[in-house]
């Protein structure tokens, strides 16, 4: 376990790995985490900003976090800006492990705790709200269920297929390789994004946000395990002139057999480091796609569809509120998994 300890040791990994830990148990406990249901709306909230947090009373008094009710007041006519519209009588304390909206863990377990929230009347947005009143921070933390997962889903249908196909390609050769190589060229030249945006673009306005997910997850992942056979082949045409092979050939062993117990796990030190830095990639593109209205559809929510009111310059500058928190959690996604995927790397490599 010498690659562990080495990983441990190294401070960038360690900070990508503690990033992923908490998003990810963000996601897995999001109806616990998040304060409100993602559809669940405020009387008169609409573009609500963040909500202060107040320690004093109005009397100087120190009673602990508190918040007071706030509603959307009339419009300035000079400015255009709403004024907000406080509560300074009616303080609500901020505690932890608070009763709300009735909710089922893992559509399994019934509870109605969650992890912070305001005791009385008042709401809690730490966020703010978007244009429907709808609780920001609640909508990221449920988003990240679809933004984090795609990853995960994607290369579970995509690296299988690509160590298979290139696995039989390496180790078989002749017209099996070329036919095989033949066909990686053909989808390696696909762009990308431009069939996302094209196939996406006509699937039937009917199809619910599930199955729009899982046909996202499909097409990315047909359009990218080609890059991982034709790696996987290169490395399959080395091992397989490898001692241990030749032996278990000699044995009469099937082919088959050989790829899958002999050859394939020799590859697992790439296919791990592959798959840190390949899921970023498809959270980046599920992102896209949602962003220009082609992926999760409201009333659903990602993290890419959280950030389509970005095309509004209006909003970056009156809302931020409603587009910096999607596009930070992107970021540090993106950023957390690279540091883990650089760490294993090096970790990994035989020649540290």
């Amino acid at each position: 376990m010498k690659w562990w300890h080495r990983l441990k040791k190294n401070p960038l990994a360690r900070l990508g790995a503690i990033i992923l830990i908490v998003f990810y148990l963000g996601a897995i406990f999001a109806n616990f985490v998040a304060p409100y249901s993602a559809s669940e709306t405020t009387l008169d909230g609409a573009l609500l900003p963040p909500t202060a947090i107040y320690w004093q009373n109005q009397q100087g008094e120190l009673i602990g976090p508190h918040v007071y009710p706030t509603t959307q007041g009339p419009v300035e006519i000079e400015t255009g800006e709403r004024q907000l519209k406080v509560d300074l009588d009616n303080p609500c304390p901020v505690r932890l492990f608070v009763k709300g909206t009735p909710y089922k863990l893992w559509g399994i377990i019934p509870g109605n705790r969650h992890l912070f929230g305001a005791i009385g009347e008042c709401k809690i947005h730490l966020l703010g709200t978007d244009e429907l009143a709808r609780d920001q921070f609640s909508r990221l933390i449920f988003g990240s269920q679809v933004s984090l997962s795609i990853g995960f889903v994607g290369i579970a249908i995509y690296f299988p297929i690509g160590m298979i196909f290139g696995g039989i390609s390496g180790y078989f050769g002749g017209w099996i390789d070329t036919l095989i190589m033949r066909v990686v060229e053909v989808l390696m030249t696909i762009p990308g994004i431009y069939l996302l945006v094209a196939l996406a673009a006509v699937l039937p306005p009917e199809i619910n946000s599930a199955q729009r997910y899982l046909l996202i997850v499909v097409i990315i992942s047909f359009i990218s395990w080609a890059g991982l056979a034709r790696v996987i082949r290169g490395q399959v045409l080395s091992i397989k002139e490898q001692q241990f092979v030749q032996a278990t050939r000699a044995m009469g062993g099937n082919p088959f057999y050989i790829i899958w117990r002999h050859i394939l796990p020799q590859t697992a030190t790439y296919v791990i480091i592959s798959a840190t830095l390949a899921i970023p990639g498809f959270i980046v593109s599920e992102s896209v796609l949602s962003l220009i209205g082609l992926g999760i559809q409201e009333p659903d929510t990602s993290w890419g569809n959280l950030l389509s009111s970005a095309t509004n310059a209006s909003i970056l500058v009156l809302q931020p509120w409603l587009v910096l928190p999607p596009a930070l959690l992107i970021i540090l996604t993106v950023l957390a998994f690279n540091l883990l995927g650089d760490g294993l790397r090096d970790a990994l490599d035989p020649r540290s």
